[in-house]
């Protein structure tokens, strides 16, 4: 008999669109003959349908023209036209606010319904830069050095330039500036803040950027490293997805002891800030070869040139059997953590 799979994307959210183009990949490579996908997407304004229509205009962000059905997830769990539906998991491919920030997260923890991916503390934690650059820095790794900031706080003066100006809790590098001097601070403070209630001002890192794709809950498997070459500025929004004149390079052009030591520092912060099911981890490797810690994905893009099937593909994961291990070890997992905690 084939597992129910729910599947989350869309939401309200500044990532809304990356979300639909990975969704509409996981959709394309799910293995039909093990999963029935039920798919359920939540608007701009909040609302949650399931959605019966082509993968294709989920992608174009058309999927709002097709059969929709209002559907309501709650602490009893998942339900369709007054009737409760049977699902074996829930898998969300939700990106930025309300997606990876453990709020979605605790909603499908309290329906008691197998989560795959983070849960709420490993979101919560991994989407708040401050608080999990201060976990990490506490346990000996290094970190960017930075300075919190909330609205009405008066601009810090005598800062040492070039800085990033970013949201504390965003991805995709939305509401981030890069700055040479001061003249630009106070605008690239207002942008910054348009998408958080806390902003970073982040020292930059003289080294270049690497990732490692982390999945499993108990036993931990890391993928091949990666490596960002940017052509020029930095890694953006429109670099990220376009690639304009940034270069990603699997493996990263690093001597193969080096690569090793970035999957155990990778698993190491994985384990340390409360990852499960999966994970990317970024980091900066300097001149002399220290590594410096930026930040860790929760739900990585899942395209089918996002940076985490990739590195997973380099060591011979296909994307239909990487979603597949994913979702069989994240419904074991997700299991014994109900089946311990009484209801």
């Amino acid at each position: 008999m084939k597992k129910r799979i729910v599947i989350l994307f869309g939401g309200q959210s500044s990532e809304y669109a990356v979300s639909l183009e990975s969704a509409a990949s996981v959709i394309e490579h799910l293995d039909k003959q093990r999963y029935e996908p039920y798919l359920i997407g939540i608007t701009t304004k909040g609302e949650w349908f399931k959605y019966e229509g082509t993968t294709k205009r989920i992608a174009d962000d058309a999927w709002q023209q097709g059969k929709l059905t209002p559907v309501v997830l709650s602490p009893a769990g998942l339900w369709e036209n007054g009737k409760k539906v049977h699902v074996d998991a829930i898998l969300p491919i939700m990106h930025g606010k309300n997606g990876e920030d453990g709020s979605i997260q605790g909603l499908i923890q309290l329906s008691h319904l197998p989560l795959i991916g983070c849960d709420v503390t490993g979101s919560a934690i991994c989407m708040d830069k401050h608080r999990a650059h201060q976990i990490v820095r506490a346990d000996g790794i290094r970190v960017p050095n930075h300075i919190a900031l909330f609205a009405g706080d008066p601009l810090p003066e005598n800062l040492n330039y070039p800085l990033f100006v970013k949201p504390n809790r965003g991805g995709s590098s939305l509401g981030m500036s890069y700055l040479l001097d001061a003249s630009g601070l106070a605008l690239a403070v207002d942008k910054a803040f348009q998408y958080d209630e806390m902003v970073l001002l982040e020292e930059e890192v003289k080294g270049f950027e690497v990732g490692c794709a982390v999945m499993g809950c108990r036993q931990l498997v890391a993928g091949e490293v990666d490596e960002i070459e940017v052509g020029s500025g930095f890694f953006d929004y429109v670099e990220k997805y376009q690639l304009k004149t940034a270069s990603i390079h699997v493996p990263a052009r690093l001597a193969q002891n080096e690569r090793q030591k970035i999957q155990q520092l990778a698993k190491r912060i994985y384990r340390l800030l409360g990852c499960r099911g999966f994970a990317r981890v970024d980091l900066f490797v300097l001149e002399n070869g220290e590594l410096v810690f930026n930040e860790v994905n929760t739900i990585p893009g899942f395209t089918s040139h996002s940076r985490f099937p990739s590195m997973m593909k380099a060591i011979g994961y296909d994307m239909t059997e990487l979603l597949t291990i994913l979702i069989e070890e994240g419904i074991k997992d997700a299991n014994s953590i109900l089946t311990a905690v009484p209801n």
